[in-house]
């Protein structure tokens, strides 16, 4: 995912750049509002995410805010030190799509910015208004979580269906391994990941189709949406 970062100190940025890249985001670093309205041309220039400073040294962040819900509907984090509820409030009104209280731990900040993306993505034709994913033979229930293949129920635990949930609600796309421990796991890469490799395994193996989950190599993973 594209990120836009607009942040003036160029100390925090390069911090919090270093650890959305490794969590698989291509981030680009804006230090102004100015410079920021100028990278979302035009209609939010691929952005799947602003993480947006109110503290700009050009002007007002919620300035900045409104001026980009008016040019394009990428989503928009807020992230400052102003706590008190009429702040967040203001934000929200002005079509913030979240707002993030400094300090903040950076295994939430990952998850919001997943959370509204999620939100804000469109619905994937794959999807029918039933809340059911059909990928060939497979499909998945999202509101029951349940899986079939052939109309015959495969069990599967609840961090497999969140995993295949994940993959199938974008076929073809690779999602990067960070991402997917962020998602599914909602913890950092370190530690996690054998026991993605598990899961993908057991996932291939229930539902005997191991071709259906792709290994990028290198990067992570993407599911192969099977004939009709």
């Amino acid at each position: 995912m594209r990120l836009l970062l607009v942040e003036d100190d160029n100390h925090v940025a390069a911090a919090l750049s270093a650890v959305l890249a490794r969590h698989g985001f291509d981030v680009t670093h804006a230090r102004s509002g100015e410079e920021a309205l100028q990278a979302l041309v035009p209609e939010g220039n691929g952005f799947g995410v602003v993480l947006l400073d109110l503290g700009l040294p050009d002007q007002d962040g919620y300035e900045v805010c409104g001026k980009i819900r008016k040019r394009t509907s990428t989503p928009v984090i807020m992230v400052t030190a102003r706590s008190d509820v009429r702040s967040r409030i203001h934000g929200l009104n002005l079509g913030a799509d979240d707002y993030v209280v400094k300090p903040y731990d950076t295994g939430e900040l990952l998850a919001r910015i997943h959370a509204v993306s999620r939100r804000t993505a469109p619905e994937d034709t794959a999807t029918g208004g039933d809340g059911v994913l059909r990928l060939g033979a497979v499909h998945i229930e999202l509101p029951t979580r349940q899986v079939s293949v052939d109309g015959s129920v495969v069990q599967l635990t609840r961090k497999e269906f969140d995993l295949l949930a994940l993959l199938a609600q974008r076929p073809g796309v690779v999602f990067r391994r960070e991402q997917i421990i962020s998602e599914v796991w909602r913890t950092s890469w370190e530690g996690t990941g054998r026991t993605l490799e598990v899961h993908v395994a057991s996932l291939r193996a229930k539902l005997r189709m191991p071709a259906l989950i792709e290994t990028v190599r290198g990067v992570g993973y993407r599911l192969v949406a099977p004939a009709a």
